[in-house]
Formats: structure tokens, sequence, C-alpha cells
């Protein structure tokens, strides 16, 4: 009797274990990576912006519910809603989610468990605002924070904070500004953000900080011109973030 309870202890042990298993869900990352429904430009990218790196750092497993802040043409979009979607994860998109995205990227192979809310809002004007309270395992935002006024990122922020759940992971990737270079996203180099500030403002705001990736460094980018500009675009040197909510 001892020995059959050692045994089915041990087995739930070690069912936990597997479903946590980072290894595993980067294996799974890895597969959607090369699903068909991905273009041959967004694998092009992916040697730059390492993406299996990036979400094994964030720590996304693949039965979380995560939102996805404001996901452009859906690069992002596209793995992780595989890797959720075929292993009883949801993914949740908001903020500036257009009709071109809702039409042609979420009814995708593979994205069967997706929606979208507060799909009104943009990033150029983000009010105070809420998402589904205490909700989601872990909210991604990608080259969007730099979009926002100070007042607009501290609205998203603060509904962020609000949408986690109690250890809920934020983890977030941007240009880099040089630190305490004023912000002006009227400047040269507007669209950049001291990695210091972003720490400051999310933890005024009740975060956790975690730890950061230098996964994204490129030294040859001095941060003085503008992210677009022929020779840096696709080469900027990128912070790469991760918060939690207590």
């Amino acid at each position: 009797m001892k020995r059959s309870l050692i045994t089915i202890l041990t087995l739930l042990l070690s069912t936990h274990l597997s479903a946590a298993d980072p290894a595993a869900t980067r294996g799974k990352i890895e597969q959607a990576l090369g699903g068909s429904i991905r273009d041959a430009a967004e694998v092009a990218r992916d040697a730059n912006r390492k993406p299996g790196e990036v979400l094994e750092f964030f720590g996304l497993e693949d039965d979380m519910k995560v939102l996805e802040i404001s996901p452009a043409t859906g690069y992002w979009s596209k793995f992780v809603g595989p890797t959720l979607c075929n292993n009883g994860g949801e993914l949740v998109f908001s903020v500036s989610v257009s009709d071109d995205f809702k039409s042609g990227v979420m009814p995708l192979d593979g994205l069967d468990c997706t929606s979208a809310i507060n799909d009104d809002i943009t990033l150029r004007n983000l009010p105070e605002f809420s998402f589904d309270d205490n909700q989601f395992d872990m909210v991604l935002t990608f080259w969007n924070l730099h979009n926002p006024s100070a007042e607009g990122r501290k609205n998203l922020n603060e509904a962020v904070f609000r949408s986690l759940k109690s250890g809920g992971i934020y983890g977030a990737v941007d240009h880099t500004r040089r630190h305490l270079e004023p912000t002006s996203r009227e400047a040269q180099n507007g669209r950049r953000l001291d990695p210091v500030l972003i720490i400051k403002e999310m933890i005024d705001v009740g975060f956790e900080f975690v730890d950061f990736s230098p996964m994204h460094y490129h030294p040859e980018d001095d941060l003085s011109q503008e992210v677009g500009t022929p020779g840096v675009r696709g080469s900027t040197d990128r912070w790469t973030l991760k918060f939690r909510k207590p």
C-alpha cells in the first residue's frame, strides 16, 4: 500500500512538472514557427527577433490565457496562437485590432481559440479603461509602448495590471533610447524608449520587475536614428523586460 501511494504521488508530480516544462512548450513554439500560416517575410524576421527565445524568457506555457496588445499584422499571433489553441490555452487580442486582422488572421487554421476585446481603442488614444480583470496569465506587447504618451502608457499599464491574475506576467519588447535622454515622439529618434523609464513606470503601477534579457542587444546601433531608417530598420537595439503582478 505504501509503495502504491509513493508510485501515485510520483506520477502526479511528474505529470505536473511535464505540464509546466519550458522545454516542452518551447518545442511546441518551434513547431508553430514552422506552420504554413506564416509567410516567407515573417520567417525571414525570426533570426533577428528570436521569437522562441523571447517566449521562453517570458515563461509562456501552452495552456495559458494570454492577452496580446495591438497585434499589428499578426507576426507573433501566428505562432503564439497555435501554441495555445492546440493545447487548451486561449489568445485574446486588444487595442488597435484592425478589421483586416480580424478577417485575415484570426480565422486562420490553428487560431480557433482567439477573440478580440477593446479593439476600438488605439495606441495613440489610450484613455482610462479596463480589460477583463484578473483573467489573464500573461500579457504580451511588442514594439508598442513607444506609441502612447506617458499618460497613455500609464492607462494601458494599469489596465494590464488589473487584467492579470496574481503572479501573472507582463512581457514587453521595444526599441532602446539612451538613458535619461528626453522622451519625445517628435524627435528624430522618437520611436524609442529608455528601459529604465519603463521599469520605473511599471513599478509605479504595482508590477514587480522580474528580469531583462540582452538577446536583442545591437552595439552597432548608436540609438540616435529613427527605427525605420534604412540600415537601422530591423537591427535596432531593443530591450526585453519581464514584470510580474504580485
